[in-house]
């Protein structure tokens, strides 16, 4: 005890000196050190040094400023999201619940939501478990505990659990699991074959190509040009959604003093309706007017919408446009009877071929001049297809991760189909039909909700081929809102399977090739309509979040993580400026399997809601330029004054009169109102269980994927994504 006593006596005297010590610790023993100068320890070596740490402070005190931004704003975000849930659930305000029209789509919901609640029942006993210490015993690798080790009558009851769970739920999650991952991998190995395809095309530049001057007459006795007959149909119903006209167009508008005379032109711009642009860009093709019909095939119910959409077709008839207005009594069969109807007209015997624009597209005025042609000295040609270009692609999130679907759509499994197979699905709309072709096929039929899809199977059927431009491409939309983009998913998922149950003897017992028959079935119907959805709900939506409350049935990293990504990587390919979009694209594909899913079992076993066909609500957008373009052309082409003198007084006063309803509506307040999706909200729910569930295992990557998929589906599930309803 003397050496440490003397220590202390002399560490007292020489703090009370103010000398600086420095002290060695090397046990058992210690060393000293004393340095001259009570300061010395405590002044820089150099200038560089002291310069160094002070900007070594300043990057900690930004990397800190980073962090604390990084946390405000996730923080604004969970606030944000709160309130929505706050209003959405609690308030109810603008709010409508979805309607379950199918029993279907009750069982699914009612399945959803019983999971959920036996779900949590089962977190709270491994919560419970993991608390008292048993949770060791969930490990499949560790041995179950023999009676002499339970440790009263709870323990015994979560050991039986987990003996029946290991013994009989496990090896059904696991079969299900090998059969859904099996699929999984098919499927992605159909997108890279198909994605190879393309790059194929690219690097070689295979594309349908016209060969001299196709309207070159070869007749000596006729000179010049010799064009076909062509009838051009516009199938509407009930178009009457406004052109949204936004800052930056108002001040193009301004500035366009050419186009602009004064505010009423302006107003009579930035009012026009989805009918109005389809019909001014089909009645200004670069054709001559008397070698093609325009048909307005209107199956409109609201009498006012009529009027303004025979005003429109009137104005364009005074200009010398052939185009007549077609109005059925009995609107059977959508649009589907909508063009039988129109095609049993008897002047359409003298026309050869029929294109067919939807409302809201707008082609280009060359667009006859590049998609005809391709018909001449091929004989065996029914269909050629053009592409689809979207106004509003930017519009929201929303509008954005369609276009990604959609351009992967078009430019590779159209286009591969389209070279290598003289096949594939008619989009219903931008394309031009032989009419022969339609008639050998059967015409346009009633049967199902994808009259599209349903043709171009009986055309191939009956020998005919066709061709996809991926150079010509035809402005249209997309939904802005999840309710309307959910209602056309359920139709273009549903119809497949309803023309599948249909098409199925026929294909069979038709004369085409046997690898092409496997390719309708096998690839065209079976693999892309249906084991699609299957798999993808089943796999991310029901397996996933059971294999955290049944760890002995695992789903491996690279099936929730690896290969979707990549995946999602070559869906994305096609439309490189989303690149930033991929997390939320693959999220959002796994959100709307549940919808896809619900569709492809209402159209295979013929449900209810499979036959229910619903308008996609448009919101009649347009590029400034477009809008620009066209007013100029209206203008020269006609004054205002022709139209008055070339129409009756009782049409002008009806005219003026139903005008004057539009500006009144336009200038009404419009309501908008979102709908709570429950299966959704459901699937929120249960993902977000499994999360936490997941926390207990420490499976790090199955815990993010099922966090960020939870909070997808909520968002969904809340109508937070896309633009609300009015």
């Amino acid at each position: 005890m003397a050496p440490s006593l003397d220590f202390s006596d002399w560490w007292a005297k020489e703090t009370r000196k103010g000398t600086p010590v420095v002290v060695t610790m090397e046990n058992p023993n210690y060393s000293l050190l004393e340095i001259e100068g009570p300061d010395v320890p405590f002044q820089p070596v150099d200038k560089d040094r002291g310069k160094n740490a002070k900007q070594f402070t300043w990057v900690l005190l930004l990397k800190a400023h980073r962090a604390v931004g990084c946390v405000t704003w996730l923080a604004t975000m969970l606030w944000a999201l709160l309130g929505a849930v706050k209003k959405r659930l609690i308030f109810g305000q603008g709010v409508t619940m979805e309607s379950e029209k199918s029993s279907k789509g009750k069982l699914l919901f009612r399945f959803i939501r019983g999971f959920l609640v036996l779900s949590l029942l089962v977190l709270v006993v491994d919560v419970v478990a993991h608390l008292k210490g048993w949770h060791l015993f969930e490990n499949p690798n560790l041995h179950i505990p023999q009676t002499s080790e339970i440790q009263g009558w709870l323990h015994m009851l979560y050991v039986t659990w987990l003996s029946f769970r290991a013994d009989y739920i496990a090896p059904l999650i696991q079969a299900l699991s090998t059969f859904c991952v099996v699929l999984f991998i098919i499927q992605s190995i159909d997108r890279m074959v198909l994605c190879i395809g393309c790059f194929w095309i690219k690097v070689k530049k295979i594309k349908p190509t016209i060969e001299g001057d196709p309207f070159k007459s070869e007749d000596l006795e006729i000179t010049g040009y010799d064009y076909p007959m062509i009838l051009i149909q516009i199938p509407m119903c009930n178009e009457k959604e406004l052109k949204v006209v936004n800052e930056t167009m108002r001040v193009a508008y301004q500035v366009s003093q050419t186009v602009l005379s004064n505010v009423a032109n302006y107003n009579r711009i930035a009012h026009h309706q989805v009918y109005e642009q389809s019909i001014s860009a089909v009645c200004q093709m670069d054709w001559p007017k008397d070698r093609f019909l325009v048909q307005v095939l209107d199956d409109s119910d609201d009498e006012s919408i009529q009027w303004l959409i025979m005003g429109e077709v009137s104005k364009w008839s005074q200009r010398g446009i052939n185009i007549i207005y077609r109005h059925r009594l009995v609107r059977t069969g959508y649009k589907a009877g909508n063009l039988k109807s129109a095609m049993n007209c008897d002047y359409v015997k003298g026309y050869e071929f029929v294109a067919i624009f939807d409302a809201d597209f707008q082609p280009n005025p060359d667009f006859l001049k590049q998609t005809v042609p391709h018909f001449k000295d091929n004989p065996e040609l029914g269909l050629v297809q053009a592409r689809w270009a979207f106004v509003n692609k930017d519009e929201n999130l929303l509008t954005r991760l369609q276009n990604i679907n959609l351009c992967f759509h078009f430019e590779v499994e159209q286009q591969v189909n389209g070279i290598f197979l003289n096949f594939f699905g008619f989009n219903g709309t931008a394309g031009v039909w032989r009419i022969k072709a339609l008639e050998d096929s059967g015409g346009w039929l009633e049967r199902t909700t994808v009259e599209d899809m349903d043709i171009a199977v009986r055309a191939h059927l009956n020998g005919w081929k066709f061709i996809f431009l991926n150079d010509v491409k035809v402005l249209c939309e997309v939904p802005e809102s999840y309710e309307a983009y959910r209602k056309q998913q359920h139709r273009w998922h549903s119809g497949p399977m309803q023309l599948f149950r249909l098409c199925l003897p026929a294909i069979i017992t038709s004369k085409i090739s046997v690898m092409k028959k496997a390719n309708m079935i096998l690839l065209f119907f079976l693999l892309r309509k249906l084991i699609l959805p299957f798999y993808s709900f089943t796999l991310f939506c029901i397996i996933l979040p059971l294999t955290m409350f049944v760890p002995e049935a695992e789903l491996p990293i690279w099936v929730i993580c690896y290969i979707p990504v990549f995946m999602s990587f070559l869906n994305i390919l096609p439309s490189p400026r989303s690149f930033p979009f991929i997390v939320p694209y693959l999220l959002f594909e796994n959100t709307m399997s549940v919808t896809k899913f619900n569709a492809m079992v209402s159209g295979l076993f013929q449900l209810g809601s499979s036959y229910e066909w619903v308008v996609t609500k448009k919101a009649g957008r347009s590029s400034e330029s477009d809008l620009l373009a066209a007013e100029e052309r209206e203008t020269k082409a006609m004054s205002h004054s022709q139209l008055l003198r070339g129409s009756s007084e009782s049409e002008l006063s009806e005219l003026s009169k139903m005008k004057g309803q539009q500006e009144a509506v336009i200038a009404s307040p419009i309501k908008k109102v979102n709908k709570i999706f429950r299966k959704e909200l459901a699937l929120a729910f249960l993902l977000l269980t499994a999360a936490v569930r997941s926390l207990l295992s420490a499976q790090g990557v199955h815990f993010y994927f099922l966090l960020f998929q939870g909070v997808s589906f909520l968002l969904v599930g809340l109508d937070l994504i896309g633009e609300q309803m009015s």
